[in-house]
Order: structure tokens, then C-alpha cells, then sequence
């Protein structure tokens, strides 16, 4: 094939096609866990997340809350793919092995939040959210009712267990438990109630029979048969740590941030100095996006290092 800018450019336009379809058709799981939010500047700031609205009954002047002096801000990286097309292959034709490339690319492109949404949960255990402490901690700050200082734990240790009812109710029953023992900082209950069981690879089996079976392994009855929805996530690295989230309100527990959606790029024209000195045409995709956390309060992590011996 003569290399001029015409070939070139049809050449993209099949790439592009390629890489297009490839990302329509790729599957995603990050939206069932956390929520899109646009951004129009480099970062955005989530010190709104210092408050947890709820109405109230109107008595006299309007109660306002004031947001606390948190600062949350979550800056936008730069996110990039990009392949080279080595002009000696435009030339002899040999232009099927970058249709594969373009198909990855797309697929990576689609999957960057499921990429950046999993980072977050994998480093639930040890990154900060809003509250300063572990996204997933023991002593996250409140205030109690009566105006004093107080601490509320999102996480746990235990294995998840189907062994036993005992270790049931110890390890999915207690995250249960915390999750709608969830209060506002006068005191009311929040009405958080989990319904996605999240677990890595290691631990599908386990979550799946303790959401299909009837009865648990000791013989006893299961009360958590179809209680949550089940999703594993094979980018989680740790092979015990669980979550139960809940997913059903407006404000999800993870958070993508989009300042520039995925966008194939490319670089065709034959007099480019990559070209010239290197015989190098190039295509891929850039993004501008970022993660983070939202409300503690809608999620209940365990890692799963502590044996359920009960």
C-alpha cells in the first residue's frame, strides 16, 4: 500500500471502528458499586460529604447543618493506551495484527472505571476518605446524640463462613447488623440496608451458597438465602477480605470521577517527526478520571483474616 495521508487516514477510520465497537461491547460491573460524577476542573471537592441529610420535623426556625470543616478533594488523573503502526507494515499490508490491538484498547478504555473503582475498594483498608480515617475502620467520628463525641466501626475481621449458622450470623450476620445500626448524628437510624454482597474470586463459591442454599454446612437453616446480590470483582487482590454495601441510594459507597470520558486519538500525518525519524504512525485513547470515596456509612468491610471458628 502507497503510504500517503488519504491511505492513512481510512486506515484510523478502520482502527477507529474497530476500537469503537470493541468498547460499546465491553462489560462493566463498576456501576453496580459507585457512582458517576462529571467533573469540569481538575479536581473536585466532597466536603458536602461531611453531612448525612435527613428531614426532620419543622419546629420553629429551620435546623441547618453546617458542613464540617472536611476537606475532601479528589484530583484527576491522566489515563492513556497507545499503540504504534510501524509504516513498513502499511506498506507491505500487513495491517491485521493492530486490529487486535485496537480491540484491547477499546476494552481497556470501557473498563477504566471498573479499573479505578476497584483500587478504591482494594485500598478500603488503608486509604483515608473524607473523615481523615480508613475508608473501612474502627473509629470513624461521630457526634452521639447528646452532642458528645463518639466513634462508629464499618469493619470487621472474620472470614466469610457458610460452615455453621454460628458462623453466619458472625461474619455476613454482624455486617448486616452494623449497617442498619447506621445512625445520623442525632441519633436516627439512616435506614442503611446492604444488598450486594462483594467478594473476590477466592471467596464466589462461598458467597454463592450462602445466598442459594437452603441449608448451611452444620445442617441448621440459612437466613441469608437470596438476602443480597452476589458480585465478584477478579480485580480484588486480597483473597479474604468481603464487603456488603448498600448500592440503593442516591449517593453510591464509591465514587468515579470523570473530568474527560475515553476518546480514541491518533497520530497520521506522514510528515510527523515520529514518522520521519522513527517510521512510526501511532492511535489509542485518553481519558482524564479519578475515584474515591463517599459515605463510610454504606459499606461494612471485613478482611477476612480471622479465622470463623464458630
Amino acid at each position: 500500500m502507497i503510504v500517503n495521508q488519504e491511505n492513512v487516514q481510512n486506515l484510523f477510520i478502520s482502527l477507529k471502528t474497530t476500537f469503537n465497537n470493541a468498547f460499546d461491547n465491553a462489560p462493566t460491573t463498576w456501576q453496580k458499586v459507585a457512582m458517576l460524577v462529571p467533573s469540569n476542573a481538575r479536581q473536585n471537592n466532597y466536603y458536602w460529604l461531611s453531612t448525612f441529610p435527613r428531614m426532620r420535623q419543622w419546629i420553629g426556625e429551620k435546623a441547618v447543618k453546617a458542613l464540617s470543616a472536611f476537606n475532601y478533594n479528589i484530583v484527576n488523573n491522566d489515563w492513556e493506551a497507545t499503540v504504534e503502526v510501524d509504516r513498513n507494515d502499511i506498506e507491505d499490508d500487513q495491517l491485521g495484527i493492530y486490529a487486535p490491538q485496537a480491540q484491547m484498547a477499546g476494552l481497556s478504555a470501557k473498563q477504566l472505571p471498573d479499573e479505578i473503582v476497584s483500587g478504591l475498594i482494594n485500598g478500603a483498608f488503608t486509604s483515608t476518605c473524607y473523615d481523615k480515617q480508613f475508608f473501612c475502620d474502627v473509629n470513624h467520628p461521630i457526634t452521639n446524640p447528646d452532642g458528645t463525641a463518639g466513634t462508629m466501626s464499618n469493619r470487621g475481621t472474620l472470614a466469610l463462613s457458610v460452615s455453621s449458622l454460628a458462623a453466619a450470623q458472625a461474619s455476613l450476620g454482624v455486617a448486616d447488623t452494623v449497617l442498619m445500626s447506621m445512625v445520623d448524628d442525632q441519633g436516627r437510624p439512616l435506614n442503611i440496608q446492604g444488598n450486594i454482597l462483594l467478594v473476590p474470586p477466592a471467596l464466589k463459591q462461598t458467597a454463592n451458597a450462602l445466598m442459594t442454599t437452603d441449608r448451611l454446612q452444620d445442617g441448621k437453616p440459612n437466613p441469608f438465602k437470596n438476602a443480597y446480590e452476589v458480585v465478584v470483582d477478579q480485580r480484588l487482590t486480597s483473597k479474604t477480605a468481603w464487603f456488603l454495601l448498600d448500592t440503593t441510594k442516591p449517593v453510591k459507597p464509591f465514587i468515579y470521577q470523570q473530568r474527560k470520558a475515553p476518546v480514541f486519538v491518533q497520530q497520521t500525518d506522514p510528515q510527523a517527526d515520529d514518522v520521519f525519524n522513527r517510521k512510526m504512525f501511532k492511535f489509542g485513547c485518553e481519558a482524564r478520571a479519578a475515584g474515591g470515596y463517599a459515605f463510610w456509612q454504606l459499606c461494612y468491610g471485613s478482611d477476612g483474616t480471622q479465622a470463623n471458628n464458630n
